[in-house]
């Protein structure tokens, strides 16, 4: 449709907002182990263009993280702890179920090179048999975060920046949330002095 004049267009908020009573929520889910700078880029992008954004700490008892799950939640819950229309919840079965559970048809997904593209790509897929009403919205990654990874930040947290000096943290901060690094740190010298 083309509007002669600026009165006739209707605001962005009219076009874009909630469609036949249902809002406009989205999940980001990840192991977030632990959540990083490129996660929480993506959560302030999301959280701009969704109504509401759950981040989802997934619960996998076949994959051994560094973390538990309520301490990877506590640990996005203080990262994302600025960004009003953000919750952050833990589950442990389909992703797609959770978002039946919680009526979002949004599931959110960072790239950051073509791998992980064709990686996603056979998620959505799968996601749009197992319930057809799910659309996967692809971020690219900001720049300044391709290399930036949970893997790399516990690399780091293992080779001696989980000991906190001064150098080590400013390392740290440039991969994970400021607000977070604490935490972070605190949580790590925990799991590491039982190992």
């Amino acid at each position: 449709m083309v509007w002669k004049s600026k009165k006739q267009r209707p605001a962005v908020k009219d076009v874009c907002d909630v469609k036949d009573g249902k809002r406009r929520v989205a999940v980001f889910a990840g192991s977030f182990d632990p959540f990083t700078v490129g996660h929480l880029d993506l959560v302030n992008r999301a959280a701009q263009i969704f109504e509401s954004l759950i981040v989802l700490v997934a619960q996998n008892a076949n994959k051994k993280n560094l973390f538990d799950a309520e301490t990877r939640k506590a640990m996005v819950e203080v990262a994302v702890s600025g960004i009003p229309n953000v919750s952050v919840a833990v589950y442990g079965g389909l992703t797609v179920d959770f978002m039946k559970s919680v009526n979002a048809r949004y599931l959110v997904r960072g790239i950051r090179n073509a791998s992980d593209l064709d990686a996603e790509q056979a998620v959505a897929w799968n996601n749009k048999v197992l319930c057809g009403d799910v659309e996967t919205v692809f971020l690219m990654s900001a720049q300044e975060h391709l290399a930036v990874s949970s893997s790399v930040v516990r690399e780091l947290l293992k080779c001696g920046c989980g000991k906190g000096g001064a150098e080590q943290k400013v390392l740290l901060s440039k991969f994970v949330p400021q607000n977070m690094l604490p935490m972070l740190l605190k949580d790590f010298r925990k799991v590491y002095e039982t190992v």
